[in-house]
């Protein structure tokens, strides 16, 4: 398991991140609501071969609005999921986080400005509703102001702690800070946009 590739955050200038390789056969990808996670992932998922596992897909329950499962339940699901040797899991739940960097071979922190991030939640509620990449299944996107606030609001604070928890953890990790960084990074690794 490789533990000493260095913690990068990636820089306008800089187009070439670490190989890809490096990040292993299970890989974070943490992250503010609608920074492009669940895309990122689907895309990793596919170059590399790995299981996709969306954890939004495991906190709620199928055929609702975004209804959540019981804790117990989720919390199984997660803890069963990253026991497999391979898998590349996007979404955060801080309080499962320990287990997961525990497991984990590899992380890539995405952030990004908040009206970024608002304007594509934004554009994936009125525009795409059903183009989500990681929707619930029988699921249906659409406008909640509680998501508006909370990705004003409240995903700036979980940023920098996400920030501070990717640092402290003794991994190969690289952090995208905004949109043109996460597009040098699908460049640099050649992954191609999901459909």
């Amino acid at each position: 398991m490789i533990r000493t590739a260095p913690r990068r955050d990636m820089d306008h200038a800089e187009m070439s991140p670490f190989p890809l390789e490096t990040l292993g056969q299970r890989i974070m990808v943490l992250g503010p609501s609608n920074a492009g996670k669940s895309t990122l992932a689907a895309a990793l998922s596919a170059r590399l071969d790995l299981p996709l596992v969306h954890l939004d897909q495991l906190q709620h329950l199928p055929n609702t609005d975004w209804v959540p499962r019981q804790e117990e339940d989720f919390v199984a699901l997660h803890d069963q999921a990253i026991q497999n040797e391979r898998w590349i899991m996007d979404g955060n739940y801080s309080r499962l986080m320990p287990k997961r960097f525990e497991r984990a071979t590899g992380v890539i922190l995405l952030t990004s400005n908040h009206w970024v991030r608002l304007a594509r939640y934004l554009k994936r509620t009125l525009v795409n509703p059903n183009a989500r990449i990681g929707q619930l299944e029988g699921g249906q996107e659409h406008l909640k102001w509680e998501m508006i606030d909370w990705i004003i609001f409240k995903t700036p604070k979980n940023s920098r702690r996400y920030a501070n928890m990717v640092k402290s953890a003794e991994l190969p990790s690289l952090h995208c800070k905004s949109i043109k960084d996460l597009h040098a990074l699908y460049e640099a690794w050649d992954l191609s946009m999901p459909t």
